[in-house]
């Protein structure tokens, strides 16, 4: 391998999403947090997929989405995950490798099936997420190639992934081999509630482990346990190198030791999904930072694809991302 085959290795649930519209009584009646990921376990999801509507069928897991983003603006990546020998599993396979990812991680036999997230998207565009892990439980440190780590500049790491233990120390592995080869290790904080179940280890990860931290502002407060972004942006300086937040309609702030980039949101004429919105700006900012250039202008890279995902329902892009870019960055 050359010393930075990859500009970034993702690693993180290997997922295939089923969205499909609904309204906010269907989450009220079926008891479904708004806004949130909640995991669920196999009957669970069988219920709830046949209670939904008609639904879309495409792949996804969060750090998946980004090294597809990153792959379509002509990034090299590659993505570490685990799906089951099975069609979902092949779905993801061929799906991720067609948007020019490397994906070799070998699946499972005979394990819990691949894993589906069913998304219910309100009329305001919010989507509540129930998520079956299946096969992604099984990822573990036997699964992360320390030579693919070391010839990638980047190392993007899923919060979701604290919450399968095995999956837990292959992340842990993955941090040190980064680490050991010079590499930056990206987090992204993925949800509140996610932060919830793990602050301590993911103020800690912060502290010790991570150069580079995405989180939109409601993970970010819950982070920090403070109720003001403002307080929470004073509370992260200093504790990583880069800090990206997102603040939806208010664009995102980018924090780099004593720089601070105040940027505005890109202007989207309907929003109709917010599936995959912080993985789209992730794959903007860091594929600008491995091209080089400077933080500021990775944040407006962030700000456009999350733009662009927005506006169409899924996570994965249905235009040139790249195209996109370049007439935004004019």
């Amino acid at each position: 391998m050359s010393d930075t085959e990859f500009d970034v290795v993702g690693i993180g649930n290997a997922i295939v999403d089923v969205l499909a519209q609904a309204e906010d009584a269907f989450l009220e009646q079926h008891g479904l947090a708004k806004g949130a990921m909640t995991i669920v376990d196999a009957d669970t999801a069988e219920k709830i997929y046949g209670l939904m509507g008609s639904g879309i069928e495409m792949s996804g897991g969060s750090a998946a989405n980004t090294m597809a983003g990153i792959a379509s603006l002509g990034g090299a990546g590659a993505f570490i995950g685990k799906v089951c020998k099975d069609q979902l599993g092949e779905v993801f396979s061929h799906d991720i490798r067609a948007a020019g990812v490397s994906f070799t991680t070998a699946p499972d036999e005979n394990g819990a099936p691949t894993a589906r997230c069913l998304i219910c998207v309100t009329p305001d565009a919010e989507r509540t997420m129930q998520t079956f892990l299946g096969a992604c439980v099984d990822l573990g440190p036997e699964d992360v190639d320390d030579q693919v780590i070391s010839a990638s500049k980047v190392v993007y790491l899923e919060g979701y992934l604290w919450d399968p233990p095995r999956a837990k120390e292959a992340f842990i592995k993955a941090a040190k081999a980064a680490e050991q080869a010079g590499r930056q290790v990206a987090l992204s904080l993925s949800d509140p509630f996610c932060v919830d179940r793990h602050r301590e280890e993911f103020l800690d990860l912060v502290d010790n482990h991570v150069n580079i931290l995405f989180a939109n502002e409601d993970e970010i407060k819950s982070l920090y346990q403070v109720d003001e972004f403002d307080d929470a942006l004073q509370q992260v300086r200093g504790h990583c190198d880069i800090a990206a937040l997102t603040r939806s309609s208010q664009g995102s702030v980018v924090v780099a030791g004593d720089e601070v980039h105040v940027l505005d949101a890109e202007k989207v004429v309907d929003v109709v999904d917010t599936t995959g919105a912080g993985d789209a700006y992730a794959a903007g900012f860091l594929y600008g930072l491995t091209q080089g250039e400077d933080i500021a202008i990775c944040g407006r890279m962030g700000g456009i694809l999350a733009a662009e995902i927005i506006s169409h329902y899924g996570a994965r892009a249905e235009s040139d991302l790249k195209s996109v870019l370049n007439e935004k960055l004019k």
